[in-house]
């Protein structure tokens, strides 16, 4: 090995919050440490499956949605591994031009990009390495300032993320929204979801112990405080709702989970 390369340590024994989610999505990539805190969420919240797949599908609803409005750039922060279809494939299916950038701070997201730059021939796609908690280093990453304009509308989404950023009594997660959308132009979006314990405390504070336990830190989030990250924004209707909730494809798929089973709250606001 020369001195230019390293070795990434994976820390396949250890779980992360990004190989859970893709086991609960029915994905390949994850590993018996990963496994085993899935497992346990499960026995704690059988309605994990259901919450994270409701959870992707509102991803793609709102990004089809976006896209048909005209959005032409997506910032896709803590983008998880690749489970098709991904972001782009929704955005560059409606509009073939469209420019993504994803970013996740897992380093087995990192072995799996290849899949995220899969891009159409007039569109782009860039992965960058970086984590939510450094929001002036992703906005100022080379692959991103070469995919994307920022003096142009961007669409921003954080799905299912920012319950991994505790407060810490310094209210830092909204701080770190708050300097990501002061970094966007007039028209840009912002879509996100978020796990809430407003319905069911007592399960939702097993989960932030099976993740506290495996290493993952986790504060879910009430309404008020989710409706607080679109401050100074346009919701779109039908506002925030449970993620399956927003905008369903059939009207039945509205109904077909109890709130506790979504235990997840969704949105999407445009800068005025």
């Amino acid at each position: 090995m020369s001195e230019h390369e390293s070795v990434v340590d994976l820390q396949l024994d250890r779980a992360h919050s990004s190989r859970i989610y893709d086991y609960f999505l029915g994905g390949k990539t994850n590993f018996l440490a990963d496994r085993m805190a899935a497992g346990a969420v499960l026995g704690a919240f059988p309605a994990a499956l259901v919450a994270a797949r409701i959870n992707r599908e509102f991803m793609h609803r709102a990004t089809r949605v976006l896209a048909a409005s005209g959005m032409r750039q997506f910032l896709d922060i803590g983008t998880g591994i690749p489970t098709p279809p991904n972001l782009h494939d929704i955005a560059q299916g409606i509009a073939g031009d469209a420019r993504v950038v994803y970013t996740d701070n897992d380093p087995i997201v990192l072995a799996h990009a290849a899949a995220l730059l899969l891009s159409t021939p007039e569109g782009r796609t860039a992965y960058v390495q970086a984590d939510v908690t450094d929001p002036a280093g992703i906005l100022k990453a080379p692959q991103l300032l070469d995919t994307l304009d920022l003096n142009r509308p961007v669409a921003l989404s954080l799905n299912a993320l920012m319950h991994f950023v505790p407060d810490d009594g310094q209210d830092r997660a909204h701080t770190i929204v708050e300097t990501l959308k002061a970094a966007l132009p007039s028209g840009s979006t912002l879509a996100m979801s978020h796990a809430t314990s407003d319905f069911s405390p007592e399960v939702m504070n097993k989960i932030i112990k099976i993740y506290g336990d495996a290493g993952t830190r986790l504060q879910f989030r009430s309404h008020p405080e989710f409706l607080r990250f679109f401050d100074g924004w346009e919701l779109l209707e039908p506002g925030v709702t449970l993620s399956h909730q927003w905008r369903p494809d059939r009207p039945e798929d509205a109904t077909h989970v109890t709130d506790a089973e979504a235990a997840c709250y969704a949105g999407v606001a445009r800068k005025p």
